[in-house]
């Protein structure tokens, strides 16, 4: 394994990446992983780079502007081994085979502290205002990772930046192969090449993610150099902060250096505790970079969960436990059945183009269910071409019956207008829209061998029943009693009118339902007037009174163009124009839909 070490004339304008072996690639101001930003005397494609054997083969392109040079001369093409480097511009590259390993555990080190989160708090920072300019790029550095890879790149130049003592940095990570002491290296550098391999601390670093907490190793406190053990020829001292959190679990900071450091700043050999500052500043980056990944985790988390959970459900999940909030539970919910009209007929029409059908349908029920959706619903089904939302859950929504409406009125509208539109995709559907508020239980629903979030109870079944019986009685969207006088008391009438159609029977019950229509405000979007709805309530009461004779006449203001009429005038016809002997107002339905 090689890299490439790029180092331009500021601290923070560098990188260490790993070169491919045998394989000819771009070295420029834009040339993705080996790309110099800072540096505007390199060219967007400067050099060609080919590692064969333990030698890196660099060529300048005719595109190049600006010389290289190598050993103080300027070439278009050479080779450089282990440890030499070339120049363009104000950026020197490096060629490195130097290797990082995680060796045994070694001597114990000489000194040892650990500093605890009080400790810190009193420590104040010599030179805050360059600590402090560092901290500030540090959101931008990860949100501007494209990846892990490069996240860790970024981080690692980070704390150079940042620990002017500091002779290499690394980030770390524990992973847990069943002893959970394997230690991982996920990137590393040195500030300086100085030859040799890199051998960062098992004990520090398991010791720091065991107790949670930042610990300093020392295994030289002779300023001169001197001692019974130095780790590497570049380390008297190393500490390692863990980072916590979820999404950065057993991940740690490394930083190691020696006394007299490249800066020219030193320590006190017998007092471990002045690199109090740094330990603080690497402790801050810990905890930011905890902070901003697990949001990006949270994000990329509910991203994938987007398509499985309505956003109201990922809402609830935010920051809470997922079994107490998908738990079932009883809720007051109002439910929609939407049905998909005309597929059958279609089918049998599209029966050459299967897939043209398919995408037709998949953006029919996509209006329900953006609709759904959109209006803070939860879509808990689908039954083969219609689909089931709910509101009032996983939180409870004292507007859910008026937010069902809207949605429900919305995909009305939609439908309409693709009806109207010659050649539309959706123009030979219909649909029908059934609404019922009630108690009901809501949440994970399932068996052992598959759960759902959806809703449960007979709530549901009355919303189905509702949907079928929008066909029988020629009407759009019908609600349940329940739902119509919620309507009524909290949805204002420029948003949404009701009309009672019929109290029935449905095939099968016992009991008897009140069915309502719901309308769109009055307007060009409605068949009716206000005054046409009182029309047609007035002769509702006298139909279910008995005189139908009266009921007619009624009738007669509504316009011939509203289906719904229908069904009481044709019950009338079938009947003789009386009502039977057992006559209660109530008009049995012989089928479900």
């Amino acid at each position: 394994m090689a890299d490439l070490i790029a180092q331009g004339s500021r601290p923070q304008d560098r990188w260490r990446r790993l070169l491919p072996i045998d394989e000819t690639v771009c070295l420029g101001r834009a040339c993705g992983q080996l790309s110099t930003p800072w540096d505007d005397r390199i060219s967007r494609q400067h050099c060609e780079l080919q590692l064969r054997g333990n030698k890196l083969f660099v060529r300048k392109l005719p595109t190049a502007r600006n010389p290289v040079f190598v050993k103080g001369h300027e070439a278009g093409a050479f080779e450089v081994a282990p440890g030499e480097h070339f120049v363009i511009g104000d950026t020197t590259f490096t060629f490195s085979t130097d290797r990082i390993m995680v060796g045994p555990e070694g001597p114990m080190p000489l000194e040892e502290q650990t500093f605890s989160p009080q400790s810190l708090e009193r420590v104040r920072y010599r030179n805050a205002d360059q600590r402090l300019e560092v901290l500030s790029r540090m959101p931008e550095i990860i949100a501007g990772a494209d990846d892990d890879a490069e996240l860790f790149l970024r981080l690692v130049n980070l704390l150079l930046s940042g620990i002017a003592r500091a002779g290499v940095a690394a980030l770390t990570a524990v992973d847990d192969d069943g002893r959970g002491d394997n230690v991982q290296v996920l990137h590393w550098d040195r500030r300086m090449h100085v030859g040799g391999d890199f051998q960062p601390s098992r004990r520090l670093i398991l010791e720091a993610v065991r107790r949670g907490q930042s610990v300093l190793h020392v295994w030289n406190t002779g300023a001169s150099g001197s001692g019974i053990f130095t780790l590497t020829e570049e380390s008297d001292w190393a500490f390692c902060t863990p980072v916590g959190g979820e999404a950065c679990r057993g991940w740690s900071l490394y930083v190691a250096g020696r006394y007299h450091g490249p800066a020219g700043l030193a320590v006190t050999p017998s007092d471990p505790t002045d690199l109090r500052e740094d330990v603080k500043f690497c402790e801050l980056v810990a905890a930011m970079l905890a902070a901003i990944r697990q949001s990006k985790h949270l994000s990329r988390r509910q991203a994938a969960l987007s398509p499985f959970f309505a956003p109201a459900v990922l809402s609830a999940l935010h920051n809470a436990d997922p079994d107490v909030v998908l738990a079932p539970r009883e809720a007051a919910v109002c439910v929609m059945f939407c049905d998909l009209r005309g597929f059958t007929l279609q089918a049998e029409k599209s029966a050459g183009d299967l897939l043209g059908l398919l995408d037709r349908v998949s953006r029919a029920l996509g209006v329900m269910t953006h609709q759904i959706l959109e209006h803070g619903g939860v879509l808990g089904d689908f039954h083969g071409d219609a689909a089931m939302g709910f509101w009032g859950w996983p939180l409870p929504q004292t507007d859910a019956v008026a937010r069902a409406c809207r949605a429900a009125l919305a995909v009305r509208k939609e439908f309409q207008l693709a009806a109207h539109t010659p050649g539309h995709p959706l123009a030979d559907f219909r649909m029908g829209v059934g609404l019922a508020s009630g108690r009901a239980v809501a949440g994970r629903i399932g068996t052992v061998d598959q759960v759902k979030v959806t809703v449960f109870g007979p709530v549901v079944n009355l919303a189905s029943r509702l949907e079928g019986m929008t066909k029988l009685v020629q009407a759009s969207i019908l609600l349940d009693a329940a739902t119509a006088e919620g309507v009524r008391n909290n949805v204002p009438r420029e948003v949404a009118r009701v009309r009672r159609v019929a109290r029935v029977r449905p095939y099968g019950a016992a009991d008897a339902v009140e069915i309502s229509e719901l309308l769109p405000p009055q307007g060009a979007d409605s068949p009716l007037t206000d005054e046409q709805i009182a029309a047609y309530e007035a002769a509702l009461d006298c139909f279910i009174a008995g005189d139908w004779s009266e009921a007619l006449e009624l009738l007669y203001a509504v316009p011939a163009r509203d289906r719904v009429k229908d069904f009481l005038t044709v019950y009338i016809a079938q009947n003789g124009r009386t009502p039977p002997r057992d006559w209660d107002g109530v008009v049995p339905l012989s089928s479900k839909s």
